[in-house]
């Protein structure tokens, strides 16, 4: 008895998920105690100073209680100022604008293509161009991550792709799909792998696609990357465009060889427009999408996510080879189409009967997954990077890990500084505390593995350190919190869409591009977080703890949940594999010269 109430009045308040759980833990210390003191002898003296114990469990469940109830009373009182309220004002503007300036017309669209690229629109353009009006696409020019990704390969004939695809599918231990579409007479995709044997349901996926689509005179060929995690590195101009490499750097550090042509990289591109900067006092709030993700602008994310520091799999390819991934970061030259599992398996599809109205809802921010995203294994076991303060600091490298960051945060498993808004005579600033408030958090891992064996001592030592819950088959558990958080895994997110569709307010950190990012808004459809997450204490207070903050959160999940539906249908997917077809069709063109673009 007297070592369960030492469990227990011990056990930190301040990281319980509830305060029903915190005061059960105290009433339960307490219980321990009387039983302890109750079977001591009646002569025992030392009864009433035993009974002085009990302050150990509740001095501080009363102190985790004061200090909820300070942090709810403070806050930014100029809400319009808040940095929050001026990010999502400003990108409802920005999209509202996107939305009305759209192509009414063919002649509008042609014009905007060759304004964009300097290029004449592909074979195809206007019949390609009916069928998204057809469809009511919202979307008719924002297609730049096409033409972008697609570009650089415009530097080999067309012959010349057709050849190095050829070329890098003979290649040992590659894992990539080749596949044919033809256009017809069943426009049936046919792919085939030198060892494996299903392809992930692309092949069923491309087809249901290319069914939705008028009769294309078409013959493409595709290499569809295997893994999750994307595959090419484009050399810069200058380099001999027919060489090709492949490199195994699974388990190993990736950061220096996807920026090493970072410092010949140009730096324009087709959206160069620079709006004045955000106020967000000192806190990362994302004020721009595009620059946040740049892998060669923040030389800090080499030690902040698994994706670069120790990939579970990365079969790197570095040449000039069209290869289509479901997302890349910044430096990698993947050209992207969605994910098919999005369409083909029923667990990444929303099920409307496990959600539940907003008011509903708890009033937390909700995560719970697998710590996929890096590979912890003993060849990769510790870092050392600078702290902080300036100090040194050393451990497992799977501590680094996006992930692993993410739930170490939320469960205020380490001393740390949080940083929060505050304002004092009508002046916003910054203040530092030790407190998070883990009643506004319900995150944890419901699965430990990836490291190397399951029963190594990386996947040990997480069991150990994070708190984990059971895993579930369905969503219920999901749609229950009014905030739910997205990051990457070893490559994207597959729960992202299911977010999206639902009536909750989705978060979303990410390193990666994806073929849909032009379409999606931050601030309007979803609540974007920084790789450093130093902003996400005072984000999730504001959107759970203010009345203005409550408001915006659910008006952000009803316009992500209302865009949704008008943009990422079925359909909506194979416009935009539609329009990928033209590029790539004529990037294969047999007759097509060199073209040389300044595509940064």
């Amino acid at each position: 008895m007297a070592g369960t109430f030492g469990l227990l009045a011990t056990r930190n308040p301040s990281i319980q998920e509830t305060g029903f759980r915190a005061l059960m833990n105290a009433v339960a210390s307490l219980l321990a105690l009387g039983q302890t003191i109750d079977v001591l002898p009646k002569q025992a003296k030392a009864k009433p100073i035993l009974w002085g114990l009990a302050f150990v469990p509740v001095l501080p469940y009363l102190a985790n209680l004061a200090s909820i109830s300070m942090s709810q009373s403070q806050g930014v009182t100029q809400i319009e100022s808040h940095p929050v309220e001026v990010l999502i004002r400003e990108a409802k503007a920005d999209f509202e604008n996107m939305l009305q300036n759209q192509s009414k017309s063919y002649a509008e669209a042609y014009d905007e293509y060759q304004r964009r690229y300097g290029y004449e629109p592909p074979y195809g353009f206007e019949e390609w161009y009916n069928f998204a009006k057809s469809h009511q696409s919202p979307i008719i020019d924002e297609f730049d991550g096409i033409f972008e990704s697609v570009s650089p390969f415009l530097r080999l004939s067309g012959q010349g792709v057709l050849d190095v695809m050829t070329q890098v599918y003979s290649l040992p231990e590659h894992e990539l799909w080749r596949c044919t579409m033809s256009g017809h007479p069943s426009k049936k995709t046919y792919c085939s792998h030198p060892r494996r044997s299903f392809d992930r349901n692309v092949s069923k996926f491309l087809d249901k696609l290319f069914k939705k689509l008028p009769q294309l005179s078409l013959n493409v060929k595709l290499l569809i990357n295997h893994l999750d995690e994307p595959a090419v590195i484009i050399p810069p101009p200058g380099q001999d465009p027919r060489s090709v490499n492949l490199t195994n750097l699974a388990g190993q550090r990736s950061w220096d060889t996807l920026t090493k042509y970072c410092s010949a990289r140009r730096t324009t591109s087709v959206s160069s427009e620079r709006k004045p900067p955000v106020e967000t006092y000192g806190l990362p709030f994302l004020t721009d999408r595009r620059a946040a993700i740049d892998l060669c602008a923040h030389p800090e994310y080499a030690s902040m996510h698994g994706f670069l520091l120790a990939p579970e799999s990365l079969k790197l390819i570095e040449g000039l080879v069209p290869v289509l991934s479901t997302g890349a970061p910044s430096t990698m030259g993947d050209i992207l189409y969605p994910l098919a599992a999005y369409t083909q398996d029923p667990s990444f599809k929303y099920d409307r009967t496990q959600d539940v109205d907003w008011d509903k809802k708890r009033n937390a921010l909700y995560w719970a997954g697998s710590n996929t995203g890096g590979r912890g294994s003993s060849s990769s076991s510790s870092f050392s990077v600078q702290g902080e303060g300036g100090e040194d600091a050393t451990g497992p490298i799977w501590r680094l890990f996006h992930r692993q960051r993410f739930v170490e945060l939320a469960q205020n498993l380490k001393s740390r500084t949080y940083y929060y808004l505050r304002s004092n005579d009508n002046i916003i600033t910054r203040v530092s505390s030790s407190f998070l408030n883990s009643r506004l958090y319900s995150v944890a891992f419901a699965r430990i593995f990836q490291c190397s064996e399951s029963r190594s001592r990386a996947c040990r030592d997480q069991r150990a350190y994070f708190r984990q819950k059971p895993w579930t088959e369905t969503d219920r558990p999901l749609f229950r919190s009014k905030l739910v958080f997205d990051l990457d895994g070893n490559g994207i997110s597959g729960r992202w869409y299911k977010l999206l569709a639902s009536k909750s307010t989705p978060l979303k950190q990410t390193i990666f591009r994806e073929w849909h990012d032009e379409r999606l808004a931050p601030w309007v459809h979803y609540v974007p977080v920084s790789q450093s997450m130093d902003e996400l204490p005072e984000l999730v207070h504001y959107l759970t703890s203010t009345k203005s903050g409550r408001e915006r959160a659910r008006e952000i999940a009803e316009q992500g949940r209302h865009w949704f539906g008008k943009a990422f249908r079925e359909i909506d997917m194979a416009i935009y594999v539609y329009r990928l077809l033209l590029e790539l069709a004529r990037l294969q063109d047999p007759d097509r010269p060199t073209i040389e673009f300044d595509v940064g």
